[in-house]
């Protein structure tokens, strides 16, 4: 497989010959207000684009939209992605959303989805912790498998809990997607995972590979990569995790 990072949780995976764009947060940098009751006021999205939105669609076979905020589906992939193009969501609101911005291949994602003989299994997140579950809303990963792949684990926008355990004791994936940048309003704590949480899922899975992204990319953002990664080395799992650059590609 290979999962490039586009920018924030933006993804493009090429997984069992298939191409998906996971995600689309395409806009310009600056494009958009800041998220309100944030520490700093920068408007959003902090940083360019890596790569050209011809070069981001090239290829692309189908869509996943882990939930519908504004820095995971915004209004320029509104505009730009194919409207027939196959895209998946976490459920009917969704796709009722989807759907009135006019696309027509909207699948709601289930336990046993199939995509061109890839199986997608939507699993369960949870966008923060205690009361601001409520305002953050319902988040979904997904975990990828297919006979002639490693098992791939997109985590979403979630939070280190129990779901998240089982998912990984279930599936056993042997790479994992972490959303990382522990995004935060003034209140309310951890949106995504914290550096606590990362060492979690290590923990849970000491022999995946664990790839940390959403991070420096939205006003929110309160962990940065090299934080993180001195974190990862000084608890033992720097060889277990990769904090890539927008527009870096791994492999595995």
């Amino acid at each position: 497989m290979h999962v490039q990072l586009i920018r924030n949780a933006t993804l493009r995976v090429e997984y069992a010959g298939k191409t998906f764009l996971i995600d689309p947060f395409l806009g310009e940098k600056g494009a958009y207000p800041p998220f309100p009751n944030s520490a700093r006021q920068d408007a959003n999205p902090l940083a360019d684009l890596p790569i050209a939105i011809d070069d981001i669609l090239t290829g692309v076979d189908a869509v996943i939209l882990t939930h519908l905020h504004l820095d995971h589906y915004d209004e320029v992939a509104k505009q730009v992605l194919p409207k027939a193009i196959p895209l998946f969501v976490q459920n009917e609101d969704d796709l009722t959303v989807i759907e009135g911005d006019g696309f027509t291949n909207v699948t709601v994602l289930s336990d046993t989805t199939a995509f061109e003989g890839i199986n997608l299994t939507k699993t369960a997140g949870e966008h923060g912790r205690g009361p601001i579950l409520e305002m953050a809303g319902l988040v979904c990963g997904v975990v990828f498998t297919h006979p002639t792949e490693q098992t791939l684990y997109v985590a979403g926008d979630t939070v280190w809990y129990d779901e998240v355990a089982k998912t990984i004791q279930a599936h056993q994936p042997a790479v994992i997607v972490v959303n990382a940048g522990d995004n935060q309003f003034v209140e309310g704590g951890s949106l995504v995972m914290n550096e606590e949480d990362v060492r979690h899922v290590h923990e849970a899975a000491p022999a995946a590979t664990i790839i940390a992204v959403h991070m420096e990319a939205v006003n929110h953002w309160k962990l940065s990569r090299p934080d993180l990664r001195a974190y990862a080395a000084s608890h033992g799992f720097a060889d277990q995790l990769i904090v890539p650059e927008d527009g870096e590609t791994i492999s595995r």
